[in-house]
């Protein structure tokens, strides 16, 4: 998923998906160790002339549950909000469930933008660096946010320091 979000956000033709969601990013194979992403209908095509461009995005486009702050308060946005959409369904990965699943996707995606984050609860190998990635993939200021390149080169230094028959167990059914 991140190498196709790279590939998605790589400039000068960035394309912003706008509603990353487990249900838009299919499994390949039954192993789920290819993913890809699908559903481009609210996506964005978007050239790029500086980096640092905040594209002229605004309002509430995508799934409230996995939606960033700023799409929520209607305020400018850029690629960074996919990032921010990662971060929720990596959170969703790591425990077994949607991010804030007792409230309705209206109310998580307001709570949200109010600052609040999902609290972990999962324990196990390896769990403390993708907290930790989720919590700069889903930091309030998009800038702060990583690229999806920074991403997938952190993915795979946390996936060459995993013992070769690793499996990802994290959450408890």
């Amino acid at each position: 998923m991140t190498r196709g979000m790279a590939c998605l956000h790589n400039e000068p033709n960035v394309i912003v998906h706008r509603d990353l969601k487990p249900r838009n990013v299919l499994l390949v194979n039954s192993n789920a160790d290819h993913l890809k992403v699908g559903d481009f209908g609210l996506s964005k095509l978007v050239k790029v002339q500086n980096s640092h461009d905040v594209y002229k995005m605004t309002g509430e486009t995508g799934s409230y549950r996995y939606m960033a702050p700023e799409v929520f308060k209607h305020r400018k946005y850029d690629k960074k909000v996919d990032v921010f959409s990662f971060a929720m369904i990596l959170y969703e990965m790591l425990e077994g469930e949607p991010p804030f699943s007792n409230f309705e996707p209206y109310e998580a995606a307001k709570y949200v933008a109010e600052g609040h984050r999902p609290t972990f609860r999962s324990k196990g190998f390896n769990v403390f660096e993708l907290r930790e990635l989720t919590d700069q993939c889903w930091a309030a200021d998009m800038n702060r946010r990583p690229t999806f390149l920074e991403i997938l080169k952190r993915l795979e230094k946390i996936k060459e320091n995993l013992p070769t028959d690793h499996h990802w167990h994290i959450f408890n059914p």
